[in-house]
């Protein structure tokens, strides 16, 4: 039995009372191997972790849900069945509500800004509660969100009206449904099944993700929405970071915080551009007529204000962190240019 497993063995029996130092980390993560959130995001944060900690400290990635499924990543983390998880906040609907206001329709135009944001929301503590029960790496959002259709386009509202659309996120859903349609809440490594099956017509996803899940192959038609963007949390096992060597701890505080919500915010950005110009020859974009953006604004300020109630209605300071968003994304806005 190795050290890592050993503790817990001892701990049962009393023996032990400090966590193990592990001289490796699991990463777990739901896109695809190979994806760009794989490569250029955790197994480069995994390199620069080895570096920074001189080699004494090695991050096993496990991609495409090898280790958990989406929606447990945030409790596979808090229990040690991963070191690391990489998960959506609103995956577990109610138990980040703070957070879920970067989710709150245009608040942001790149993901980059909303990273940023993001990040300096959750390093002013305002959300410390949400996350008391394990060490946050970084948070970050992606880009503006787009409508996904497999067997006719919608053009216009009318269109949307009574179809069944895959939503991310609960927050997500209130929008779909004051827009007409019926939100069907599903983690997106489900899409491709529901889509075939015929349970969904459609779904909210960024561009990267169509080409990431290969969704391509089942949805010909794309309405450029840009209502909505998602949260993301990579986060650590609390006994585990507290108990890594200090030359180990010190880099993975190294690589916590600003830098690493801006690698994610800008390879979503990145990734969307790429995905826009490889899904231009085999399918059809519409953007929503002029005339009509403004029914469609409608529905997003309904949805956002519903949401702001329900946290004032839990106690919750959501008005006033809303505002505080905004300045932040004012603040990255002019960092970033």
């Amino acid at each position: 039995m190795t050290s890592r497993y050993l503790l817990p063995a001892l701990l049962a029996f009393g023996l032990g009372a400090t966590p193990a130092l592990a001289s490796d980390l699991r990463l777990a993560h739901f896109m695809p191997a190979k994806s760009w959130q794989d490569t250029d995001m955790f197994l480069a944060w995994a390199e620069a972790v080895k570096k920074d900690s001189e080699g004494s400290l090695e991050v096993k990635v496990f991609p495409a849900q090898t280790l958990g499924k989406a929606p447990a990543g945030y409790d596979n983390a808090k229990t040690g069945i991963t070191d690391i998880a990489w998960t959506v906040q609103g995956y577990t609907a109610g138990r980040f509500p703070l957070s879920q206001i970067m989710e709150l329709p245009g608040l942001f135009d790149t993901a980059a800004q909303g990273s940023c944001a993001f990040q300096m929301l959750y390093d002013s503590g305002a959300l410390a509660e949400e996350y008391k029960e394990t060490h946050v790496l970084y948070v970050h959002t992606h880009g503006p969100g787009q409508l996904h259709m497999s067997k006719k386009p919608v053009k216009t509202l009318s269109d949307l009206q009574g179809m069944k659309l895959r939503r991310p996120t609960t927050v997500i859903g209130t929008l779909l449904s004051e827009l007409g349609a019926e939100p069907v809440g599903l983690p997106a490594p489900g899409i491709y099944e529901a889509l075939e099956r015929g349970v969904i017509d459609g779904y909210m996803l960024t561009w990267e993700s169509v080409t990431g899940f290969r969704l391509a192959e089942l949805t010909k038609y794309h309405t450029d929405f840009g209502f909505y963007s998602l949260s993301f949390v990579t986060t650590m096992n609390k006994r585990t970071y507290e108990g890594l060597p200090a030359k180990a701890k010190a880099a993975i505080d190294r690589n916590s915080g600003m830098d690493w919500a801006l690698v994610a915010g800008r390879g979503y950005d990145k990734a969307d551009e790429e995905a826009i110009k490889a899904l231009a020859p085999i399918s059809e974009t519409y953007q929503i007529p002029p005339a009509e953006r403004a029914e469609w604004q409608k529905a997003a300020d309904r949805a956002t204000a519903i949401y702001l109630e329900e946290l004032k209605a839990k106690g919750l300071p959501g008005a006033e962190l809303y505002e505080k968003v905004k300045g932040y994304v004012t603040e990255c806005k002019a960092k970033l240019g």
